[in-house]
């Protein structure tokens, strides 16, 4: 189930990334399609509102860790991908590295085009490398 409240969760800030709704909007209208038990629900709000909070400092690191690309420029699908997953990876100990870089992969692979999970985990691997240092 938490591979399906990450899915809702980037569509969460996906949403929110297009378009001026609330957060609360957001979550209102993407959970009450899913399918998702009282748990995953928590989760997926709890991821949402963890990389809205962070978005910030997530956007600040991924700016350092993609050459010659700018934040705004990057597909929103991709650059909200790699905000979740820098979230999972930077402020969610309790997440193992690999599950958060495999499960944004995954995501990419749904929703973005063929290019995108190679440059998803390229990023993702650098911030991982920074992270441990």
């Amino acid at each position: 189930m938490r591979h399906a409240a990450r899915e809702k969760a980037f569509q969460v800030i996906y949403q929110m990334d297009l378009n001026d709704n609330t957060l609360d909007f957001a979550l209102e209208s993407v959970l009450e399609e899913a399918e998702l038990d009282a748990e995953a629900a928590d989760f997926c709000r709890a991821l949402a509102e963890g990389t809205l909070a962070k978005r910030p400092a997530i956007d600040e690191i991924l700016t350092e860790h993609t050459e010659n690309w700018k934040l705004q420029r990057m597909p929103s699908v991709d650059r909200n991908i790699l905000r979740l997953a820098a979230y999972e990876l930077l402020y969610c100990p309790e997440v193992p590295d690999k599950v958060a870089i495999d499960e944004a992969i995954e995501l990419a692979k749904l929703y973005s085009d063929d290019k995108a999970p190679r440059f998803i985990n390229s990023v993702l691997d650098k911030i991982l490398e920074a992270k441990q240092a």
